[in-house]
């Protein structure tokens, strides 16, 4: 790569920064923590969030369970928008896969349940 040629990482590194300080904050935890939690200096992780420090997979994938986001959200990637700010996001983000499935199919069957012609599994009556 010749140096006239823009580092296109840049703005992805910078994006993933923000989404990782954004995180970190939304949850309430301070840098310390998250040094504790990944066994990494408190200067790395703000080197990370400052964009001067790149992300290994091991750590993103760590921070993305420690952050309770799923790493394409952390990386910005298309369709892995979350509304971070909705009770539903909030109350079952701490669940397991297993469960989350369950909320899932419980919510298909009440939005289907209350429309008008829906068929009814004559076993749930």
């Amino acid at each position: 790569m010749s140096t006239d040629e823009p580092d296109s990482g840049t703005d992805e590194e910078m994006a993933l920064a923000r989404r990782l300080r954004e995180a970190r904050e939304y949850i309430g935890l301070l840098q310390e923590d998250v040094a504790v939690a990944l066994d990494i200096p408190r200067a790395s992780v703000s080197a990370i969030e400052s964009g001067k420090r790149r992300v290994s997979s091991l750590e993103l994938r760590r921070l993305g369970r420690l952050y309770r986001r799923p790493v394409a959200w952390l990386l910005c990637e298309e369709g892995a928008e979350v509304d971070m700010d909705t009770p539903l996001y909030r109350a079952t983000a701490p669940l397991s896969a297993q469960d989350k499935e369950q909320v899932l199919r419980f919510a298909e069957f009440l939005a289907g349940a209350g429309r008008p012609g829906t068929a009814r599994d004559e076993r749930t009556k």
